[in-house]
């Protein structure tokens, strides 16, 4: 199982440095862990013009906190690996999942003068797509949803070294100045993992209508 677990994770450094496979087959071994784009690499909404009323950009203690809790214990610590970073306007935490191939990722990023609608529309628009996905060989939006309290669902399909993945991104607005993103990605095969995952972090809005 160690052996395995080696191989595993050293396919994923050749994954992530090497050129990209055009293999199309049905998977017949372990497919390579999935990935997510550096958050630095993100389509940023310009920051309006520092006034009086906008915050500091820096995360506190208690944004570090709210994204390290946020999921309660939809992970359990002895199946999912969890790191964490924090950089200006944002705290990222990522959960993987070596033997089932999955991983799950958390933005709560700070709008320091607040948001609006039309800010969202911008943060997470076909160029975040672009940047999110960038290390993937494919992907495809199925379908995009968004609930009466502003929650967002967009659920993709992508692949990477001719293995398929299904993706589910959920964003809601937290406070006046944060959003929290959330991002589950599973081997399409692993779909009904998923849906239990999904059910656990957002019970209500699991998939779009």
């Amino acid at each position: 199982m160690i052996k395995r677990i080696l191989i595993f994770l050293t396919l994923a450094v050749v994954a992530s440095s090497c050129g990209k496979s055009t293999a199309t087959a049905t998977p017949t071994s372990t497919p390579p862990p999935p990935t997510v784009a550096p958050p630095t690499h993100t389509a940023e909404v310009p920051l309006p013009t520092v006034t009086p009323a906008c915050i500091s950009p820096e995360p506190t203690e208690k944004d570090i906190d709210r994204a390290l809790s946020y999921v309660e214990t939809a992970f359990d610590s002895s199946e999912w690996e969890r790191s964490y970073t924090v950089i200006e306007r944002r705290v990222s935490v990522t959960w993987q999942n070596v033997s089932s191939s999955a991983l799950a990722y958390l933005e709560a990023t700070i709008f320091p003068c607040g948001y609006e609608e039309p800010d969202l529309n911008a943060q997470y628009s076909d160029e975040n797509w672009k940047a999110i996905f960038e290390n993937y060989e494919d992907y495809k939006m199925i379908s995009e949803c968004k609930r009466n309290d502003g929650l967002r669902l967009y659920e993709f399909k992508a692949q990477n070294q001719g293995f398929e993945y299904g993706i589910k991104y959920w964003v809601k607005s937290d406070t006046d100045t944060r959003v929290i993103s959330m991002m589950l990605v599973f081997p399409l095969e692993l779909e009904a993992m998923m849906g239990d995952y999904s059910t656990r972090l957002f019970p209500t809005y699991t998939s779009c209508p």
